[in-house]
């Protein structure tokens, strides 16, 4: 027998059956003509509740309505590959599918429908998700190696008494760490003390952290119980330490070594059982020298020294740290921004960050107040910051060696900014099909970008 006479002798429905992937045809009147055995395991449907229906029927996504993907391959001829969307089983439940699309012809040539392919993500999602725990410790976010190794020693850290200094410039998260070895500790059910030490003058410094006693200096009209008291059975966190003057350091040394103080013009020892957390993002060391800082008080400090990096020196940890500002911020504006253009994400990856991490996220927050659409796009950052803005078209020209193609691509994305990427919408306000914008997009090499992300 032939090998012709073999391969036709094979059903092809056998073949589509044996493969994982949900496999689906439509016809040009978008009405279901046949399921494979994975589609109909991943969606619950029999095949005579869906065969001769309406595909939205079956899928139930969002992009049914603003922007069928199978409908865009039948209008341009282009397949779609690997594109990512939320589907719904029979019951409701949403179902992370990645989706690829691409013409039926019959013996002619003629186009006589199309094919949908789709493989269930909710497992890669999952596992994804896992991953992403990996690379955070409560809210502090890295995956750079430096990170990980902070995240290693944390849980011993908080397991124990020991007197920690948080050392790293201001942005990087100090507090954030000191209130993670707290949460993390037998102390997590007292109270978290906070004390900004360069945010008091010295006499002022002395009395929050200490207390004082009535009559002790004008104004002082009653007992007043100071931060350490309020940190019993606790965690204070004495934040820019360096900033502390040496009468105040030596009251402090004081109580690290006995556990006891008096207040300000008092004489009754105060006994406290307290675990001291300190942050600078002075050079303790050299304050040494200098004489700007005691020598027995630092290393008493430094029982566990933690080193937080600059955000310049860990700029793998950007993309992590941006989808998690941006599932923050669209909580708390109440906004559907799930998109950064290529341009955006190439200048935050480059950009030095002297604020580091609190910078980030002020920049990005500055974005969400301008956006309108769903897209962060360059136009939408600080203009003391990105100098080079995403041009618009009236200053595109002088740039462009094709002034009217620039124009067009600047009104195009414009557009699909303002309505979200609904690119059914975006071509009736331009008055012209959605096959012809989507002829457009490719020539302008204009794709729907997506937020970044570890696993693109």
């Amino acid at each position: 027998m032939s090998t012709e006479t073999i391969t036709r002798k094979i059903d092809t429905d056998v073949i589509l059956n044996s493969i994982t992937d949900g496999v689906i045809t439509i016809g040009t009147d978008m009405r279901i003509e046949y399921l494979n055995k994975a589609a109909i395991e991943l969606l619950g449907y029999s095949e005579e509740e869906v065969i001769g229906q309406n595909c939205s029927r079956l899928m139930r996504s969002d992009i049914c309505t603003t922007s069928c993907i199978l409908k865009r391959t039948m209008d341009t001829g282009e397949p779609i590959s690997n594109f990512e969307a939320i589907i719904k089983d029979k019951s409701g439940r949403p179902i992370s599918v990645s989706i690829n699309t691409a013409l039926l012809r019959d013996k002619d040539g003629r186009i006589i429908g199309g094919v949908e392919i789709f493989r269930d993500l909710s497992k890669i999602k999952e596992l994804t998700e896992k991953l992403e725990g990996k690379y955070s410790f409560q809210n502090i976010i890295g995956k750079n190696h430096r990170m990980q190794e902070i995240y290693d020693l944390l849980h011993p850290v908080a397991q124990s008494k020991s007197t920690v200094l948080i050392e790293g410039e201001s942005g990087t998260g100090k507090e954030l760490i000191a209130m993670a070895i707290h949460q993390n500790s037998p102390r997590r059910l007292g109270p978290f003390i906070k004390v900004n030490c360069a945010a008091l003058a010295e006499g002022i410094l002395e009395s929050e952290l200490f207390g004082h006693v009535k009559g002790a200096f004008t104004g002082a009209i009653s007992d007043k119980k100071g931060r350490f008291e309020l940190a019993h059975k606790g965690t204070i966190f004495l934040d820019e330490i360096g900033e502390m003057s040496m009468h105040t350091q030596v009251k402090l040394l004081r109580v690290l070594q006995e556990e006891e103080f008096e207040r300000v013009g008092g004489t009754e020892s105060i006994k406290v059982d307290v675990r001291v957390i300190a942050a600078t993002n002075k050079d303790l060391a050299k304050a040494m020298e200098k004489g700007e800082f005691r020598n027995d008080l630092y290393y008493r400090l430094r029982v566990v020294p933690i080193y937080l990096p600059p955000l310049r020196e860990r700029k793998d940890d950007i993309p992590h740290l941006l989808k998690h500002f941006v599932g923050k911020l669209n909580n708390e504006m109440g906004k559907e921004i799930n998109n950064v253009s290529p341009r955006v994400m190439d200048f935050l990856m480059d950009y030095d960050y002297k604020g580091n991490i609190r910078e980030l996220e002020n920049i990005l927050e500055h974005a969400f107040v301008r956006c309108q659409g769903n897209t962060i796009l360059a136009e939408h950052l600080p203009k003391d910051l990105f100098g080079a803005t995403e041009k618009l078209p009236e200053n595109i020209i002088a740039d462009s060696d094709n002034p009217l193609m620039a124009i067009e691509r600047g009104l195009i994305l414009k557009m699909l900014n303002q309505y979200k990427w609904k690119q059914g919408e975006v071509a009736k306000k331009l008055h012209i099909s959605r096959a012809t914008l989507w002829r457009k997009m490719k020539q302008h090499k204009i794709e729907a970008p997506r937020l970044y992300s570890p696993n693109q």
